[in-house]
């Protein structure tokens, strides 16, 4: 409990120190973002700010809320550690970084900006490494939760198929397969116009 407090400390403090000091070199202004200057209705839509708020939230504890929990279970309290200074002096500096130069080029995604910058060449390398990046993250979202619960149920002394890692992977990729086959089953006999982003 004492290791959660001091990150959860740690974390506040470098919000108001090290973000300020980000602040400084990006210097934000007023100037209109593509949602509102461009606001096509479905790339570039209007929201609140209780819903921006959320999905920053969510950009950057995407992973951190599953896999730290499993990596915590697996190392002990030495992930806080890891998670405290990932998330100040990686994670938090990325996401305002892109977010700034995205938003300056009209909602640019990560591998056009390294284009604008770096050149086509670049520009072609930098989506290939995010497809192999968004295959890593998928693997890692299936393999660890897979990996823990078979260490888990044999540590309780379960034997057999309920202790194979390919056993629970399958489940998992399977029961995600059904869910996403539902979701989209739903989704396409909903009138997709009537949905607000208000």
């Amino acid at each position: 409990m004492i290791s959660f407090i001091v990150c959860l400390a740690v974390l506040i403090g470098g919000y108001f120190v090290y973000g300020r000091i980000v602040e400084k070199i990006y210097g934000p202004d007023d100037r209109q973002t593509p949602a509102v200057r461009i606001n096509d209705g479905v790339d570039f839509v209007v929201m609140p700010k209780w819903k921006l708020f959320l999905i920053q939230l969510l950009n950057i504890a995407g992973l951190g809320p599953i896999y730290g929990a499993l990596a915590g279970a697996q190392w002990g309290t030495s992930v806080f550690l890891w998670i405290t200074l990932g998330t100040i002096f990686a994670g938090g500096v990325h996401d305002f970084s892109v977010g700034f130069m995205s938003m300056r080029h009209d909602g640019a995604s990560v591998s056009e900006l390294t284009g604008i910058y770096l050149g086509n060449v670049m520009k072609t390398i930098m989506r290939i490494f995010s497809v192999v990046l968004l295959v890593m993250v998928g693997t890692v979202f299936a393999v660890g939760p897979a990996g823990l619960i078979s260490l888990l149920i044999g540590n309780q002394g379960g034997t057999g198929l309920l202790t194979n890692t390919y056993f629970w992977l399958l489940y998992l990729v399977s029961a995600s397969s059904l869910w996403l086959s539902v979701l989209q089953l739903v989704s396409s006999h909903m009138d997709i116009q009537s949905l607000r982003f208000s």
